[in-house]
């Protein structure tokens, strides 16, 4: 077990025993990252933080609750995506406004490649600008698949869809994709 897993196991312990300092301390660790992650779920910077406050609190309720099976990150990061996921739903059924607005902010992707030749490479600020005009579902499981690096399974069962129908939708929304970027190239 890596320093940086025991410190953290240690802060949870402390966490367990309703250390404020511990939490904080938790939570200042993976506040940026559990943001972004809702932020690409919801599209709204309020909303966001709102899940993202939610989600701490319910983490730090049933922390008694994980196992350690997976790290307290990816524990973490599943609450908040469920959170996220439940809050965008409901928004949508309180308004019903355009699904296309959303900016997705990626760092791991300099370049990506479009057609088999080579010929039309762009930025990804181009690909995830033309993401937001995708399909709510598509833009949901892309996002899930490729910029959170859910597999279909996990996407499936996120989704409440069947593993068929994830796999069909992340092809058909990376067609999509794919066709929208070579129209506006």
């Amino acid at each position: 077990m890596s320093h940086q897993n025991e410190h953290t196991d240690a802060l949870l312990q402390a966490c367990l025993k309703g250390k404020q300092s511990a939490q904080m301390e938790i939570y200042n660790r993976y506040y940026k990252a559990m943001y972004n992650t809702a932020f690409r779920i919801v599209k709204d910077t309020a909303e966001a933080e709102d899940v993202m406050q939610e989600s701490f609190l319910n983490a730090f309720t049933k922390l008694h609750t994980f196992k350690g099976d997976v790290t307290f990150g990816a524990w973490l990061k599943r609450i908040v995506i469920n959170n996220s996921i439940y809050h965008y739903k409901k928004q949508q059924k309180v308004r019903s406004t355009n699904l296309d607005e959303v900016m997705y902010k990626v760092e791991d992707y300099n370049e990506v490649d479009l057609n088999n030749n080579g010929y039309t490479e762009l930025k990804a600020q181009k690909v995830m600008e033309t993401m937001k005009s995708l399909k709510d579902n598509y833009r949901v499981s892309l996002t899930l698949h490729l910029i959170e690096g859910y597999d279909y399974e996990e996407i499936s069962e996120i989704m409440n869809i069947s593993y068929a129908n994830c796999r069909t939708t992340i092809s058909r929304a990376k067609e999509s994709l794919r066709k929208k970027l070579t129209v506006n190239a």
